[in-house]
């Protein structure tokens, strides 16, 4: 790794967090959060709607904005309960792990690239043996990393959920037992496929979008068949901390809402994933985000 683009945003990192520990709760400030292990990268894909939503704030004393990432969900949930972020933007996963161990606030749920809700799929090389997911069992299946919603929870849902143990294995030439299926983390999607192709592993799992998108652009991909798909979550989600004053948490909703038909809020949206609207959720949405989070506690307490 080239170290003088390692060591400043080292650095950099170091000295947000440190800020962080410091930070007070300040009415006249609005504090964004993302967890993240690229900071950088984020913090440029933040910034742009922070900017865009902090003058449409004013009327309720917002005049400044500020970005705090976090390395985990621990240190992320110490902010939120602390007052020190006021926003987080993430995934499902994480998300519910936020409104679990910090009390945090659904807010609005987050549309990218025109889906709000994705599920994750279970594939298979066309020449495999495997026509369902029972047939897993005794094999080896690629996920991405535990902080996945797409590419590590909902497949481990889907399984459990199956009937089928599952268990951690060393490095991808180790065999699992007769009656489970054995993962091993890949860091990747593209990873994901690649070593499905090549038979290191028997299966892998992401989310439906993006194995659509990799049989559009990859010939080799249009072997791969799906066996098993899981329930749906949402794309994103954004939420507030529980004591957040109750009027900038209405005036953050009806910006955020309004933000898909302001044509000045497109280039921001553009970078923030790739957002397409955010839609103020409903009681179907919290009910099946109400299933969705006990089908986690039962998978994080099945295999963690």
């Amino acid at each position: 790794m080239d170290r003088r683009i390692f060591l400043p945003r080292l650095v950099w990192f170091v000295l947000l967090v440190a800020f962080a520990s410091v930070l007070r709760a300040d009415p006249g400030v609005l504090v964004l959060g993302r967890i993240s292990d690229d900071p950088q990268r984020h913090h440029d894909q933040l910034k742009p709607l922070l900017d865009y939503v902090v003058p449409r704030m004013a009327d309720v004393g917002i005049r400044e904005g500020r970005i705090v990432m976090a390395r985990d969900a621990s240190r992320m949930t110490s902010y939120l309960r602390h007052g020190r972020v006021d926003w987080v933007t993430e995934t499902a996963a994480t998300g519910l792990t936020l409104m679990d161990r910090a009390s945090a606030s659904l807010l609005m749920l987050t549309e990218r690239d025109g889906v709000q809700h994705y599920r994750a799929v279970v594939f298979v090389r066309g020449d495999s043996p495997a026509k369902s997911l029972a047939d897993l069992a005794g094999r080896r299946l690629a996920l991405q990393n535990p902080m996945s919603t797409s590419a590590y929870l909902l497949p481990a849902i889907t399984l459990l959920d199956a009937g089928i143990p599952m268990e951690i294995l060393p490095a991808p030439a180790d065999s699992p037992g007769i009656d489970g299926v054995g993962y091993v983390f890949a860091n990747s999607e593209a990873n994901i496929a690649t070593w499905v192709l090549k038979g290191v592993v028997d299966a892998g799992a992401f989310s439906d979008v993006d194995f659509a998108r990799l049989q559009e652009r990859d010939p080799r991909a249009a072997s791969l068949r799906i066996i098993g798909r899981s329930m749906a979550a949402p794309r994103a989600m954004e939420l507030v901390r529980a004591d957040l004053d109750g009027r900038v948490r209405a005036r953050l909703q009806q910006v955020l809402a309004e933000a898909a038909n302001d044509p000045a809020a497109a280039p921001a949206l553009r970078r923030f994933f790739g957002t397409t609207a955010f839609t103020i959720p409903v009681d179907a949405d919290r009910a099946a985000l109400a299933e969705l989070s006990a089908a986690t506690r039962r998978t994080r307490e099945a295999i963690e």
